[in-house]
């Protein structure tokens, strides 16, 4: 906070209207804008692009830089010296863990991978061909009715343990509502196997063998999580935080947050990398589309390269992009079709002075998607792993706020509708 003012002259009033600047650790000052109701105004900023709706030290961006921190750390070096749940602690505690408080916390996320059994009915009721989202969205807001022990917002420790057990039961949901759409049956939890590991495992294992899950593709969904932990305040995680500000459940604010991500504008873009390679269809008709995507008349959009936020680059592609050449080495994939595509896509992303230019290099969705596809994860499914790494994120937003003074979200409008008139008579309506 500082002392600096901003003054805002208005036509027809004497006096300006005077308020304060308030400064982060980094990044922008901020205007306080909040007296101006008193005066008789609101501020007009359709999509909130302007508007700062909350304080937080839980992430910062630098979009023109190409910054991303967590708790302070770029997100380069969590990437590569950490692993998603030593980031889940640092989002939900603000501290990196030691060894002791890293170990009790693993052994408590471990310990709560299983679903009450009930849940495995509730699965009957989605026909097998319904999207992964719709059924996330269902059965995460309907694990309030199953563990309603610890739905007190206002007690830190039953805010712990729901995020715990959020943390912990969204791998098992998803590999569930995978199961469920292919007809197999469902994986219990092994509690031998890291995170990741058990997600693949419950994702593709059967009863029938014993869990064998290749490392390498452990440590790439490891980093998938990790690079989808939590993104500051995007369009779901205002709107987890404008659910909790009523007071809802934490679990009803995630099924809100998981619906705000099915938008395909939102948490569909890596979906969207795999629709357009499969549109294109092989690499001699690379060159159409990209002269499609370079024509200003033409609709057609590359998916999967530049960034609403990141104006220069996406600081998580570089670290997905080498997990990418790893998977696909170690799965002898580097010929396949699809993925042949994907390659000479980044290559002329990297190389052409038009992309450059523009800084459409290469994201995190385009990486991303490959790598899922190379795994073998259906594109429906792309947007349930996002919901998985990024429940960590929704969840340390909410109880950041929970924890602090807050008030229920109320945005303003600007109305154009009618004014006041009087009401007609049904006879005499034209």
């Amino acid at each position: 906070m500082t002392d600096k003012k901003a003054h805002l002259s208005v036509d027809g009033l004497e006096a300006s209207i005077e308020l304060p600047i308030y400064s982060g650790t980094i990044g922008p000052d901020v205007i306080d804008v909040t007296s101006l109701t008193s005066k008789g105004y609101f501020t007009y900023d359709p999509g909130f692009m302007s508007t700062g709706s909350c304080e937080s030290k839980l992430t910062y961006i630098d979009g023109g830089k190409g910054v991303l921190l967590h708790g302070g750390y770029p997100i380069e070096e969590l990437a590569n010296k950490s692993d998603y749940l030593e980031t889940c602690y640092l989002l939900l505690n603000g501290e990196l863990p030691n060894a002791e408080q890293k170990k009790e916390f693993v052994d408590i996320i471990t310990n709560h991978t299983m679903v009450h059994e009930n849940i495995a009915r509730f699965f009957r009721g989605f026909r097998a061909d319904a999207h992964p989202m719709a059924i996330m969205c269902g059965v995460v807001g309907a694990l309030s009715s199953f563990y309603h022990d610890s739905l007190d917002i206002n007690d830190e420790e039953h805010r712990k343990i729901s995020a715990h057990r959020l943390i912990a039961k969204m791998p098992t949901l998803a590999a569930m509502t995978y199961k469920h759409h292919v007809g197999q049956p469902f994986m219990y939890p092994n509690n031998k196997l890291s995170y990741s590991e058990n997600f693949l495992h419950m994702m593709f294992g059967t009863p029938c063998d014993d869990p064998e899950v290749n490392p390498v593709l452990a440590r790439a969904m490891d980093k998938i999580f990790l690079l989808h932990a939590d993104h500051e305040q995007n369009a779901s995680t205002s709107t987890v935080r404008l659910a909790g500000s009523s007071g809802a459940n934490p679990f009803a604010c995630i099924a809100a947050g998981i619906a705000t991500l099915w938008g395909p504008a939102h948490g569909g873009a890596n979906e969207a990398v795999l629709n357009m390679l499969e549109e294109i269809g092989t690499v001699d008709r690379i060159d159409e589309f990209v002269a499609k995507a370079k024509d200003k008349n033409d609709p057609f959009r590359l998916m999967g390269f530049g960034h609403r936020v990141y104006k220069n680059f996406d600081p998580r592609a570089k670290v997905m992009k080498e997990t990418c050449d790893e998977v696909l080495t170690e799965l002898g994939l580097e010929n396949d079709p699809l993925l042949a595509i994907a390659k000479r896509l980044e290559q002329i992303a990297l190389e052409d002075e038009y992309f450059i230019q523009k800084k459409l290099y290469p994201n995190v969705d385009f990486y991303s998607g490959i790598i899922m596809k190379a795994i073998g994860i259906p594109t429906d499914m792309f947007t349930v792993i996002f919901a998985t790494g990024r429940t960590v994120g929704w969840i340390a937003h909410w109880h950041e706020m929970i924890s602090n003074s807050y008030k229920i979200g109320r945005p303003r409008q600007l109305y154009k509708g009618y004014a006041p008139r009087e009401f007609p008579p049904l006879e005499e309506r034209k």
